[in-house]
């Protein structure tokens, strides 16, 4: 199976992530953004900043969300599903997806589009460095929680997928 565990910055994504991967062995995922960061973001905002490594540039990234969010458009530029297709190869989660667009041009190599939310907590990001919603994906997991919580949210995903494959 394949997903996009979507949300906001710091709620939760890859947290979510690792517990699927977890829980459902055969799961695999990158970060988005490190997958990304090393084929787009890097060779320019490197430069820019000082970064010495792709990996700095990642540690970085919340410092500079819009420049990422263009960066990453001009990658996916004409081709809005560009990077989704690259990361499904390998990988069977792609979290973090941000652009409306590049999930619409994309939504056809997933089987379910997550959205991890801890609004009660955080503020959500601008516009600008994310044009998607709640309301673009077929499922909310709240993560308003506790660790213990999104895990039992988890749990009870795998359970349910488990369960439609009998």
């Amino acid at each position: 199976m394949k997903f996009f565990i979507l949300g906001h910055g710091r709620h939760g994504k890859d947290t979510f992530a690792e517990l699927l991967c977890e829980m459902a062995p055969g799961l695999k995922f990158v970060s988005s953004s490190l997958f990304v960061c090393e084929r787009a973001v890097f060779p320019t905002l490197g430069p820019r900043y000082a970064y010495e490594t792709a990996e700095e540039c990642f540690a970085d990234r919340a410092n500079h969300r819009d420049e990422w969010h263009e960066l990453i458009s001009a990658f996916n530029s004409p081709d809005k599903a560009r990077l989704a297709r690259q990361l499904f190869v390998d990988f069977d989660l792609y979290v973090g997806l941000r652009c409306v667009e590049e999930l619409e041009e994309a939504r056809h190599f997933a089987d379910l589009v997550l959205w991890v939310d801890r609004s009660e907590h955080l503020p959500p990001e601008p516009k600008s460095s994310n044009t998607i919603t709640a309301n673009d994906c077929d499922l909310i997991v709240p993560n308003n929680g506790t660790l213990a919580d999104l895990r039992e949210r988890a749990e009870r995903l795998v359970f349910a997928l488990e369960l439609n494959k009998l």
